[in-house]
């Protein structure tokens, strides 16, 4: 085990007030130690890290000029709050990052006093800052309400609904804006700088203040033209004439990493009297660690890595990882049909579009962080004869869900929703299962939902898709690598509703959707050994049920159990409306379902995931034996 690195400033800080006792001119090196100890921690747990070291000076900055936490501190998304995590008394347990038990990849409530609100998905900060700071206004209290949101998050149209309605706010909120990809302002340096704390001050807002109420005096003519005038020429020199427009008086842009030009700032910000105000802050993803400065990705997200090298872990090879093989195939397919086109939203590696990005850059279209615009974008693509995939994480994709409905589902039109992280997620946690998309979608009318239960089928899968003009159809696959089966050449169509069986049996069938399959098959085993035929049918599709097959399980088989990763109202509860309505269940046919429990899985081992969820072998196995001691009571019972 490496040695900890030597911080003896940070180590006098348990909390942001002891913190605020520290001289100004040594914050400098307690920046420089958060940011080693941040290294050190993520080195020996894996993680988000490019984020979190480009905001290492602004955490410092916020927790010494702001009295949080009653001044409620939100960072948006939550990746880059390992620093702020530091400072505010959780460091012993910083090395537990996303480990079962341990603390949260993300802001989380209930871990801290200092999280006031939770994140995990980007593009809520400034809604809830405007919460915050508006039930502050309503009941008379002084707190100030601080969202902290990247440039990225920046592309969700949530942002900007949320600036709109901001000013009614006042002071009490302030939008910490983090430009970490220099996409929006040009450069900083000492003139930015300068003017940033000059409209910053209390004198240029008290004096803009002033003008604006003397020019209201005058004619509206004349007004409006004072107003445009001032705006236009601050928004020349500082670029904030959009957020402007918005209501926000805005500061900035101001280098991120200089805590002798931040600190003054957020200081007049903190006590002003005007606002909304958003400050423009520029920082550096990766800061201070040369690997992660110099990646193409910024070490964004990384495994376990070794500190002085920055070479991460790598895994010992094995199957591909199932977004890899959907963006090869579905490149594949696009090279003889044109009409073949992908989307994504922010996430083109994690999907595998960045394959077919490379392949077909023309057709490959990354939307940003807007899952609404991306979903609707591709209902009009399919509405003009195009074949749009729209590639989303499934906890993603509920934040589309209208647009599915209305846009896509109503209208009956050919999108293809290609579902990735579908399930249990591991160290990413509640936030990023995708627990739920089998109930939302096979809910809806005109719908196919497949799902993939291992990789050769996800080829299959994103074939039927491509070929698949009737209407909306969606395939759902897991994070991760495959389960090793080989990729077939040539890609099958399957057909509509038709599941396949891949084990006879005669007392038993086990009914599995999508990536449990295998666990099934392992059950077989283990219940073939007890002396119980087993059948197992990959059903495939949980809209449109295989009606037949079903009804050929249950009218042959003492115990029918469904087996799917996802929430309740999937396949099981699909099954069980099917069997009630065909009234399957009167001749004493037992049916059981397993399915994800009825509570939002913390992030751990995934194997501990599954245990936790009961859908292993062994669970299904106990789950057979008990329903068939209860159906042996039961027919005791009506014998007697």
């Amino acid at each position: 085990m490496s040695q900890r690195p030597d911080t003896p400033l940070l180590d006098t800080v348990a909390t942001p007030q002891d913190l605020r006792r520290i001289d100004k001119s040594r914050l400098r090196q307690l920046s420089d130690e958060l940011r080693t100890e941040m290294i050190d921690a993520v080195g020996s747990t894996g993680g988000h890290l490019g984020s979190g070291l480009g905001v290492v000076e602004l955490t410092v900055a916020i927790h010494y000029v702001f009295n949080t936490p009653e001044d409620k501190l939100i960072w948006d998304v939550g990746h880059q709050a390992y620093p702020h995590k530091i400072l505010t008394g959780r460091r012993d347990r910083i090395r537990t990052l996303r480990q079962g038990g341990g603390l949260s990849g993300f802001t989380k409530r209930s871990e801290s006093e200092y999280d006031p609100f939770g994140a995990a998905h980007s593009s809520t900060s400034i809604s809830a800052g405007l919460g915050f700071a508006v039930a502050n206004k309503l009941n008379d209290r002084p707190g100030k309400a601080i969202a902290v949101i990247g440039d990225g998050a920046m592309s969700a149209g949530m942002a900007y609904e949320a600036m709109n309605n901001a000013e009614q706010a006042g002071n009490r909120l302030i939008v910490i804006l983090n430009d970490n990809d220099m996409s929006i302002a040009p450069p900083v340096g000492g003139l930015s700088a300068y003017l940033a704390r000059m409209v910053s001050s209390s004198e240029y807002l008290g004096l803009r203040s002033l003008a604006s109420r003397i020019s209201r005096k005058l004619s509206r003519r004349v007004h409006s033209g004072l107003e445009k005038a001032e705006e236009y020429t601050r928004g020349m020199v500082t670029g904030g004439t959009l957020f402007e427009e918005l209501g926000f008086y805005y500061v900035g842009p101001i280098d991120g990493h200089d805590l002798d030009h931040l600190i003054p700032v957020l200081e007049n910000v903190r006590d002003s009297e005007q606002g909304p105000i958003l400050v423009h802050v520029v920082t550096k993803k990766g800061k201070g660690y040369a690997p992660a400065e110099n990646s193409a990705d910024k070490y964004h997200g990384v495994a376990k890595f070794d500190v002085i090298t920055g070479e991460q872990k790598k895994s010992s090879g094995g199957p591909p990882n199932y977004q890899n093989v959907f963006g090869d195939t579905l490149a594949k397919l696009a090279e003889s049909d044109l009409r073949i086109c992908a989307i994504t939203a922010a996430m083109p590696s994690g999907t595998g579009v960045d394959r077919f990005a490379r392949a077909h850059p023309e057709r490959a279209f990354d939307v940003g962080i807007a899952e609404q615009h991306g979903v609707t974008f591709a209902a009009g693509l399919a509405a003009q004869g195009m074949r749009p995939f729209a590639a989303i994480y499934s906890t993603f994709l509920q934040r589309a869900y209208d647009q599915v409905v209305h846009d896509v589902a109503i209208q009956n039109l050919p999108v293809r929703f290609a579902i990735d992280r579908a399930g249990l997620v591991g160290a990413d946690g509640a936030t990023h299962a995708g627990s739920f998309d089998v109930t939302y979608l096979a809910s809806l009318p005109n719908f196919v939902v497949m799902a993939a239960a291992d990789e050769a089928e996800l080829v299959h899968m994103t074939y039927t898709a491509a070929e698949y003009d009737e209407g909306p159809i969606a395939f759902r696959y897991p994070r991760g690598a495959g389960v090793g089966v080989p990729l077939p050449e040539k890609p099958e169509k399957l057909e509509i509703g038709k599941g396949r069986v891949v084990r006879e049996g005669s007392k038993i069938a086990l009914l599995s959707l999508g990536t449990r399959l295998h666990e099934a098959l392992k059950a077989a085993d283990q219940l073939e050994a007890k002396g119980l035929s087993t059948t197992v049918a990959d059903m495939r599709f949980a809209k449109p049920l295989d009606t037949a097959l079903i009804e050929k399980l249950m009218r042959t088989h003492e115990v029918v159990v469904t087996i799917e990763e996802a929430a309740i109202g999937g396949l099981g509860a699909h099954v069980l409306t099917f069997a009630s309505d065909e009234g399957l269940t009167d001749a004493g046919l037992k049916i059981r379902t397993m399915r994800l429990p009825d509570m939002f899985q913390d992030h751990d081992d995934p194997a501990k995931q599954y245990d936790e969820a009961r859908l292993n072998a062994t669970h299904i196995v106990e789950t057979v034996l008990k329903a068939l001691r209860h159906n042996s009571a039961g027919v005791a019972e009506a014998r007697a």
